[in-house]
């Protein structure tokens, strides 16, 4: 497994991130791309992928199976039109699996 982290958005969220030092990014412009992005990165061995809460949500089914194990971890953000209201807080699911405690707002 690579200790790399790769940024996988829209491209204006991809630039922000590589203008902040992330050194890998893909920019994607539908669901077909970035199901065939994120499992490209996966194979790659990236240990961090970050993508956006949209992405996340239309991907939510691989990104549970990509994540079943430690790495790679899967972290969403929010993206150039702001964070948007869930269901379920991956973030929070992701805490509670790496250190086993629920985080409680």
């Amino acid at each position: 497994m690579k200790k790399d982290i790769a940024i996988m958005a829209d491209p204006d969220t991809v630039t922000g991130f590589m203008l902040g030092g992330i050194k890998s990014g893909f920019p994607v412009h539908n669901k077909d791309e970035s199901k065939t992005t994120l499992k490209q990165l996966v194979d790659d061995g990236f240990s961090i992928i970050i993508t956006t809460e949209k992405i996340g949500d239309e991907l939510r089914e691989d990104i549970t199976k990509y994540t079943s194990k430690a790495l790679p971890m899967i972290i969403e953000v929010p993206d150039k039109s702001g964070s948007h209201k869930r269901e379920t807080d991956p973030m929070n699911e992701l805490i509670k699996r790496v250190i086993g405690v629920e985080m409680v707002k």
